[in-house]
C-alpha cells in the first residue's frame, strides 16, 4: 500500500515525509507518525496527491494547520495532505478576497485590513487556515464563515477540480457540504465590504484582546474542544460541573475557559481521550447534556 504510493507521488514530482510525527503538524501537540506526509505547494500537488492515494487504494487525510485535530498516539496508517503555509497566497480584487486554503485566518484578516475590506475581523483570530475554516463553517463573536464566503475552488477524491458557490455548500452549524462529501478546499472567495482601515484595525485588536483576556492562548489546545449544545455554553456546562482546571496526565480543562482542553507538558492522546469522556460523563451527570467532541479525531491507538 505504501511503497506503491510513494511510487506514484515520485513519479509526479511530489515530495512526501515518511513516519511524520503528527504531534509536529497540530497544535494540541500530541499525535503519532504518518506512514507519508506531503506538505502541498500547490493545488496541483494535491490534486495529484489525491490521485495517487486513490490509485494506490491507500487511505487519505488532509489537514491545515492541525488546530482541530486529535491524532492517536499510534499514528495514522496511509497519507496526509498538509495545506498550510506552502499555499498561502492572498489576492484582493474589489471587494472580494481570494486565498489560498493554506492561508492562515489571521493573514487573510490582515490582508484585508490592508485592503480596506471590512467584515472579517470577528473571525481574525480564528487559530485556523482559511480553508479548514470554511470547510467547517468555523465561527465566534456572531459571526460564522459561511456569512462571509462567496465561493470556494475544491477537489474531489479524485483530484477533479470544480467551483463551488455559496449555495451549493450546504453550510450548518460546524459543518459543510465540503466535510460530508469530501471535497478540498484549494481556494476560498471571501465576499467583503468597504471600510476604514483603521477602524478596522481597532476592531481586530479588541477581538484579540478579548481573546488574550479569555481563552488560553499560551498552551497547546485545539481551540474549542466540544460543539455548542443547543441551548447551553459548552464551556459553562463544564464549569458548572466543576471540572474547571481538571487533569488526566498532561492534559487539562483549561483553568481560564472550561471549553478548552489544554496541553500541560508531555500530555498524550490518551490522556486527551480519558480526559473527554471524564467531561463528558460528568457534564451528563449534572446537566443530562450529552457533550460531542468538535475536533476530530484521526488515527488508531497504539496497538495498531
Amino acid at each position: 500500500m505504501i511503497k506503491p504510493l510513494r511510487a506514484l507521488l515520485e513519479a509526479r514530482e511530489i515530495p512526501y515525509t515518511e513516519n511524520a510525527p503528527m504531534a509536529a503538524h497540530t497544535t494540541l501537540r500530541v499525535g503519532g507518525p504518518v506512514d507519508l506526509l506531503v506538505e502541498a505547494r500547490c493545488a496541483a500537488d494535491v490534486a495529484g496527491a489525491l490521485r495517487a492515494a486513490r490509485e494506490a487504494d491507500t487511505p487519505v487525510w488532509v489537514a491545515g494547520n492541525g488546530s482541530n485535530m486529535l491524532v492517536l498516539d499510534g499514528g495514522i496508517r496511509g497519507l496526509v495532505i498538509v495545506i498550510a503555509g506552502r499555499m498561502a497566497d492572498v489576492e484582493v480584487k474589489g471587494t472580494e478576497l481570494l486565498a489560498q486554503a493554506g492561508a492562515s485566518m489571521g493573514r487573510v484578516a490582515q490582508a484585508a485590513q490592508a485592503a480596506g475590506l471590512s467584515g472579517l475581523e470577528p473571525l481574525s483570530g480564528i487559530p485556523g487556515t482559511v480553508g479548514g475554516a470554511a470547510c467547517m463553517n468555523a465561527g465566534c463573536y456572531g459571526l460564522e464563515m459561511s456569512q462571509v464566503i462567496a465561493a470556494i475552488d475544491v477537489l474531489d477524491q479524485g483530484g477533479n477540480a470544480s467551483t463551488k458557490r455559496a449555495e451549493e455548500l450546504g453550510f450548518g452549524y460546524r459543518q459543510s457540504a465540503l466535510m460530508r462529501d469530501g471535497l478540498v478546499a484549494t481556494r476560498v472567495t471571501l465576499s467583503l465590504r468597504p471600510g476604514e482601515r483603521d477602524e478596522i484595525a481597532q476592531a481586530m485588536g479588541a477581538f484579540a484582546a478579548r481573546r488574550r483576556e479569555k481563552q488560553p492562548l499560551s498552551l497547546p489546545s485545539a481551540g474549542s474542544f466540544f460543539k455548542r449544545p443547543k441551548g447551553h455554553f459548552a464551556g459553562a456546562l463544564i464549569e458548572q460541573a466543576g471540572l474547571k482546571g481538571v487533569s488526566v496526565g498532561g492534559a487539562q480543562v483549561s483553568e481560564l475557559h472550561a471549553g478548552f482542553l489544554v496541553n500541560r507538558g508531555g500530555a498524550t492522546a490518551k490522556d486527551f481521550l480519558d480526559l473527554m469522556a471524564l467531561v463528558q460523563a460528568r457534564v451528563y451527570e449534572t446537566s443530562g447534556v450529552r457533550l460531542e467532541p468538535e475536533v476530530r479525531i484521526l488515527g488508531c491507538d497504539s496497538s495498531c
